[in-house]
């Protein structure tokens, strides 16, 4: 039997400066945040070839609103290329930032599962299985979920709405998860 082992993220631990690139040309850094937002939500998703994530991408696009009356901003990321993110943009429906080209070290450092592909036309390169990450503005881990296959995945009404009682002050909703 051949163990494996991953490096996770942390609740509460900082996240890693992680640089993409938008559809324009721009590298961003994944946490940044947009005038009115000081959270950040990073979605991880495996890329053009999952059926599954542009579901999810495009159920997310009817939360954009709710994240930004609450403070938080989102960027999606894939490792597709540039070429694959513009074919993907043919089954979405979204106005959030989408970010491309996350190499495997940095889906390493992110503590994503990554796979390999069953077949050149799946996709030809490695790719990271789901994560979201809700970045605080501390930049810190507020809210961490992986995944090792594209069918678990938050419920994002849940999640959004979690997440806004997490920002009520009058809650003072610590960062859960914090023994290692």
């Amino acid at each position: 039997m051949t163990t494996h082992y991953t490096q996770k993220l942390h609740a509460g631990a900082p996240f890693p400066k992680t640089e993409a690139t938008l559809l324009n040309g721009t590298k961003v850094d994944l946490t940044d945040t947009i005038e009115g937002c000081d959270w950040k939500m990073v979605v991880v998703y495996r890329g053009r070839h999952c059926p599954l994530c542009t579901k999810y991408l495009n159920q997310l696009e009817g939360f954009v609103k709710p994240l930004k009356d609450i403070g938080v901003d989102l960027i999606a990321v894939s490792g597709d290329s540039d070429a694959q993110l513009q074919q993907h943009l043919e089954q979405l429906e979204v106005t959030f930032p989408l970010a491309y080209g996350l190499t495997t070290e940095q889906m390493k450092s992110l503590g994503v599962y990554i796979s390999d592909p069953r077949s050149p036309q799946e996709t030809d390169h490695p790719f990271a299985e789901p994560g979201l990450f809700v970045v605080n503005a501390e930049g810190n881990i507020q809210v961490t979920d992986i995944s090792n296959n594209p069918f678990v995945r938050p419920e994002l009404e849940a999640l959004v709405r979690g997440l806004g009682w997490i920002r009520n002050p009058d809650n003072n909703y610590p960062i859960r998860g914090m023994h290692v």
